[in-house]
């Protein structure tokens, strides 16, 4: 099994492919799991500044980093539009312990666009609850992405890059904020009801705003207006005419606002948080209209708070190790099985011969029982220290060797092997 990152971001891709990606891109998740038989498990996670895809490999990591990721690079290309030589360019390909190192680093916020943004923990939360309702997650898929949430969680109690308030949205009202007199008499129009849409109202009240009003393309706002205490229509060109703030963070893959809805007149500023862009470029072009979308406030971010990053990154550094050595463990499993079978067959075929031989008070069978337990402690303690320290194949060998077993690989009893012998 081997662990492969494919990933294009804010650091390494342009806005315009990163567009095309979160629109087809998604779909190859499914296509992967179900047409490439060199894949056990796909996870995507999306975002208005990245494009991952996390999959686990039925393959030698030598045959993984070449002919499996041309494979899926190009499943990937038929998915979103996108050339496969210019999609390669534009992908880092990561694999092993690079893996959770990167996917640790980006759920604490510290890959992102605001270093230590509030967002993306949930994001990459969602994009593994995504991958099990559409199947295509795996057992090493679950345990990478539930050990990032918790790493994630730690950074946030125990660095200074747990401050609120870390994100796009928050970025984008503060450029806003200096064309803007005064928050609480600013008329906005938010566009979009999702999690970036509740993020919005939230950092609009922090600022004093309070005449908010929603509008959703799929016909969520009045749900969305009564959870939030705002104010909903279903008129988008009149409330666009009405507001003196549009910010527009909706899920749809075209532009919702366009020239058709745009009209000319007095001074609006318009935030497209969307991608892909929920603001039609040309809108800019529109008298009065000031456009502030991703790129150009992404192009503001802050500097790195350079302690709060050490402390981050020493942080996701131990727990990468940490989930190295588990991983570890879990290779063993196969070993661990055999071992277990091997002594319980030997312990069970005991028991019914003392049996046999009249042990009616079950003494001597709580005696061989406990006598195995002990005997399997050793074994058990060892299978842990070698495969830390990289040795695992040792054990599977020495457990061959000297029962003369056959290790199975992946069996269904794995997990409980491990529950009971590496706890």
């Amino acid at each position: 099994m081997v662990l492969l990152c494919l990933t294009a971001n804010h650091q390494n891709a342009s806005f315009e492919l990163l567009e095309k990606l979160s629109i087809g891109a998604p779909r190859a998740a499914g296509i992967l799991v179900e047409n490439a038989d060199f894949v056990s498990g796909v996870v995507v996670l999306a975002t208005c500044n990245r494009f991952e895809a996390y999959l686990e490999i039925d393959e030698p990591l030598a045959t993984a980093s070449a002919a499996s990721v041309a494979r899926a690079v190009q499943v990937i290309s038929d998915a979103s539009g996108i050339e496969a030589a210019a999609l390669r360019e534009s992908l880092r390909v990561l694999h092993g312990d690079d893996v959770a190192s990167h996917l640790f680093a980006v759920s604490a916020g510290l890959e992102s666009v605001i270093l230590g943004e509030d967002e993306i923990s949930g994001q990459v939360r969602r994009a593994l609850e995504q991958a099990r309702a559409a199947g295509t997650t795996s057992s090493a898929l679950e345990r990478l992405f539930q050990r990032a949430a918790h790493t994630s969680r730690g950074v946030k109690n125990r660095t200074a890059l747990g401050g609120a308030g870390r994100s796009l949205v928050r970025l984008a009202l503060e450029l806003a904020s200096s064309r803007i007199t005064d928050w609480s008499t600013t008329r906005v129009l938010i566009v979009g009801t999702g999690q970036y849409a509740g993020t919005t109202v939230a950092a609009l009240r922090d600022r004093g705003a309070v005449d908010l009003t929603v509008f959703s393309v799929s016909g969520r706002a009045p749900r969305f207006s009564i959870r939030h205490s705002i104010a909903a229509t279903d008129d988008l060109a009149v409330s666009i005419d009405a507001a003196d703030v549009i910010i527009t963070c909706t899920t749809s893959d075209k532009p919702v606002v366009t020239t058709d809805v745009v009209a000319e007149g007095r001074r609006r500023i318009v935030i497209d948080l969307g991608l892909p862009r929920n603001v039609d470029p040309a809108v800019a072009a529109v008298q009065g209209i000031e456009l502030l979308d991703l790129e150009t406030v992404s192009l503001h971010a802050p500097l790195e708070e350079l302690n709060a990053t050490s402390d981050a990154r020493a942080l996701v550094s131990e727990a990468v190790s940490e989930f190295a050595a588990l991983t570890a463990e879990q290779q063993l499993t196969p070993a661990i099985v055999a071992l277990r079978s091997h002594v319980f067959e030997v312990l069970e075929s005991e028991i019914e011969r003392a049996r046999k031989r009249g042990d009616d008070d079950g003494r001597i069978e709580a005696a061989l029982r406990h006598l195995t337990g002990v005997l399997l402690h050793t074994p058990s303690r060892r299978a842990r220290e070698l495969a830390r320290s990289g040795d695992g194949a040792a054990f599977s060998a020495a457990v061959e060797a000297l029962l003369g077993v056959e290790i199975v690989p992946n069996s269904a009893t794995a997990g409980d092997a491990l529950d009971d012998l590496l706890a």
